[in-house]
């Protein structure tokens, strides 16, 4: 960091920030300690716990085995990426007196290495979360026999633990990357970045088609051909369902939102480095580092306002979450604008920030207050005790296709007030930034980092929101462990603990939608954000190249009258629907296997008791189903904006960017929402006094009707959906990446060609693969 000319406190508050994620870590460990201290529960309890953890860890060495070979090869991409291109100014600047030929070496190792860091914290952060998870269950279970307040403060303070990975582990590598690099800190950190943001795709997808395929399986075979309860020890695929909460929700999610962590400081100090040059304020780089830091310290100290009496309702459990989030982004908001007065005011002297301190901290309060907002609109959207869900449980009354118009409307209404709320976000980032430079390509830089600190802003309580989403798994395998295990030997103990666990699954429904709309919302963000890089990147590589000022893209913009670039906006437009077609169909593939397993079993008995059920066999299914999904639908993100950018130059590839955003984000919020709506309008017709006489409870038919239309939306909220948003986040990153080569390689040639020639070749393979037609059961 030398060549920066940092001041004392500058270092220091580095130096600080490494400290917090460390110290981040460290909670992590405290709040493991805690967690694994608490009773495990009876011996029945323990055994189906063994199965879920088994299940659980059969499928991450499976999935690992899947992936290797994969980021072995684009490791090898990253170092390439930077060696066939010349190096950028800040490479140059950074390691000053070396020849071109091995400061290229050099940001190219820094790449590669930035990716195998990226691929392996969050595959961490994915497998030691979901582990936490399955530890979790059994004790929120047994807490459940005695205490509304222990079960809650057990499952959210497990979900913290997956928080603090998050945070600390990101916030660890993006800091040390910039410590080692300095000013080309983005330069590497776009290769940290790539990598998590891959394995978040390889694990989203994985985990939704396992966790799908195995619900959807469950639910058609049990509840509805055979009426018996969810979580039924008899149902075959029970455990694999109970499996998939752990896979796809808490190590899925968590990947999700620490590549979305990490891509919005990428994109940040992308942005951070074009603002550097065109003022001379290093404060550009280091304060959304400072940022970080104090949404760390602010998320361990919210955990603790998260409590609950030894009775409580759902309603409680959701306003102690509720109540620790807020009093994060209390303290949070006032320590930004804190460290902003001495840091971009006091301590500036008499060269202050360009138009004010205040601007900087003002556009990170409008992140958490987005947040916040999405936060409220998703639950006013999903939530079992408001209008919309309640109008779908009304919409059962008259069957099963009412009931699904009714979850359709609910999630096109969602998808709108989404944008709006995220579109005037960004329209204050232009209120706040607008107008700092009379030159009109610097003024939009000033915006678009705006837009990239209210990204930094809205994830600052990392923490919080992966807490959030790990609950909602953690109530729902503790729900069906107590199923389970007390089916036989109801007592009002064990029917007390059911309903309190009932209550934290309602609400765990809930807060997973509400962080599936954080994660959606900050993708859009993140993605706006990248592409601000996206086009200072190209216009750096086209100044490399001589190419006049005023042919670049920074001043010419994406001008969709150009036949190419519409062409590549309506491309980047269709790929999210191509995406979530093959997810779902992957799923439905996946979940005829499922139901083939689960009614052979029950033709053997298994419902009259003459023989056990084998879990194995669903597991096994699910887990092979799901990896042969990986690479295919992880090629379409990687290899489409390669191909736009060769075939049809880099200003189409700059449409590409902005269809796919805006498709994207309308897509994933319609289908998260929607499949929301329907499982909570389920849970809600589920909780009614059984009476076959008047239609009410489980069993009757609007409990038939809720359950179809809760199987149409769980591929949607839990597979499809949450994968758009790091798909949408490797299609920016991969066109960040291939964009200088884009431009410098403006024509083919022979090589060239080729090239396109094995990207189609890819790109065929992988959309045959996932179309190919579902699988026959073998026995």
């Amino acid at each position: 960091m030398s060549q920066l000319g940092l001041t004392a406190f500058e270092n220091a508050a580095i130096w600080a920030v490494l400290g917090v994620a460390v110290l981040g870590l460290a909670y992590a460990l405290f709040l493991r300690k805690q967690v694994l201290a608490e009773d495990t529960g009876t011996a029945k309890m323990q055994e189906v716990w063994g199965a879920i953890r088994d299940g659980a860890d059969a499928y991450l060495r499976r999935q690992l085995r899947s992936i290797i070979p994969l980021i072995v090869i684009l490791t090898i991409a990253m170092y390439f990426s930077v060696a066939i291109v010349p190096p950028t100014p800040e490479a140059l600047e950074r390691f000053h007196g070396l020849d071109n030929a091995t400061v290229s070496l050099y940001i190219g190792l820094g790449r590669a290495i930035g990716f195998i860091m990226g691929s392996l914290f969050s595959l961490t952060v994915g497998q030691i979360g979901m582990r936490m998870a399955v530890q979790a269950n059994v004790r929120v279970a047994s807490a459940a026999r005695y205490s509304f307040g222990d079960a809650l403060r057990i499952a959210y303070r497990a979900g913290t633990i997956t928080g603090m990975l998050t945070d600390g582990l990101g916030l660890l590598g993006g800091t040390l990357i910039f410590v080692v690099f300095g000013i080309a800190a983005p330069d590497a950190l776009l290769g940290f970045g790539f990598g998590g943001t891959l394995l978040a795709l390889f694990m989203r997808v994985g985990g939704g088609i396992f966790t799908k395929a195995a619900d959807v399986g469950a639910d058609l075979v049990g509840k509805v051909e055979n009426d018996i309860p969810e979580d039924d020890p008899r149902n075959p695929a029970v455990v694999a369902d109970l499996v998939g909460d752990n896979v796809g929700d808490c190590a899925g999610m968590a990947a999700d939102i620490f590549e979305s962590y990490e891509v919005t400081i990428v994109s940040g100090l992308i942005l951070g480095v074009a603002l550097f040059h065109i003022t001379g304020h290093i404060e550009w780089l280091i304060y959304p580092l400072i940022v970080r830091g104090i949404g760390v310290l602010s998320s361990i100290i919210g955990t603790y306002f998260v409590k609950a009496g030894k009775e409580g309702t759902s309603e409680k459990a959701m306003s102690a979450i509720f109540s620790g989030f807020l009093t994060s982004a209390a303290i949070s908001v006032v320590l930004f604008f804190i460290a902003a007065y001495f840091y971009l005011n006091v301590f500036a002297g008499n060269d202050p920030m360009p138009g004010g301190w205040w601007r900087t901290p003002l556009a990170v309060g409008v992140g958490v207050l987005l947040a916040i907002l999405i936060d409220r609109m998703t639950e006013y959207f999903t939530g079992t005790h408001k209008s919309p869900v309640q109008e779908i449980k009304k919409a059962a009354d008259t069957g099963p296709a009412t009931l699904i118009l009714q979850g359709i409307a609910v999630g096109y209404e969602s998808s709108v007030w989404a944008v709006v709320t995220i579109a005037a976000t960004i329209v204050g980032s232009i209120f706040i930034f607008g107008g700092l430079s009379a030159d009109p390509v610097e003024n939009v830089t000033f915006i678009l980092y705006g837009v990239a600190m209210t990204g930094i802003g809205m994830l600052t309580l990392t923490g919080n929101n992966v807490a959030m989403d790990s609950f909602g798994p953690i109530a729902d395998n503790a729900a069906g462990i107590g199923e389970m295990s007390w089916s036989e030997t109801k007592t009002e103990e064990t029917d007390r603990a059911q309903q309190i666990m009932a209550d934290l699954d309602a609400v765990g429904n809930t807060t997973k939608a509400i962080t599936k709309g954080v994660a959606i919302g900050s993708a859009v963000i993140a993605a706006v954000s990248l592409f601000g890089s996206f086009l200072v990147d190209v216009s750096r590589a086209q100044a490399s190249l001589g190419i006049p000022l005023a042919e670049r893209i920074a001043n010419i913009g994406i001008r969709v009258d150009i036949p190419q670039v519409f062409v590549g906006m309506l491309i980047g437009g269709a790929l999210p629907w191509l995406f979530s077609s093959f997810a779902v169909q992957a799923v439905s593939r996946a979940s005829a296997l499922i139901v083939q397993e689960a009614r052979r079993q029950f033709r053997l008995g298994v419902l009259e008791g003459k023989v056990p059920p084998d879990y194995k066999q669903a597991v096994g299914i699910a887990t092979t189903a799901a990896q042969k999904e990986l690479v295919p639908l992880a090629l379409l993100g990687v290899l489409t904006p390669i191909l736009v950018g060769l075939l049809l130059k880099v200003e189409a590839l700059g449409g590409f960017l902005a269809g796919i955003i805006l498709s994207g984000q309308l897509l994933a919020v319609f289908m998260n929402n929607a499949g929301g709506a329907w499982d909570n309008a389920k849970k809600l017709i589920e909780d009614e006094p059984r009476d076959a006489a008047k239609g009410l409870g489980k069993g009757s038919e609007r409990h038939k009707a809720a359950v179809v239309g809760d199987t149409v939306g769980d591929p949607m909220k839990d597979t499809a959906g949450p994968a758009l948003n790091p798909m949408i986040k490797v299609v920016n990153l991969v066109s960040v990446i291939v964009a200088p080569i884009v431009v410098q390689y403006a024509e083919l040639g022979i090589g060239g060609w080729v090239a396109v020639a094995l990207l189609v070749a890819g790109l065929y393979w992988a959309i045959r693969t996932s179309k190919r037609p579902a699988e026959a059961l073998t026995k």
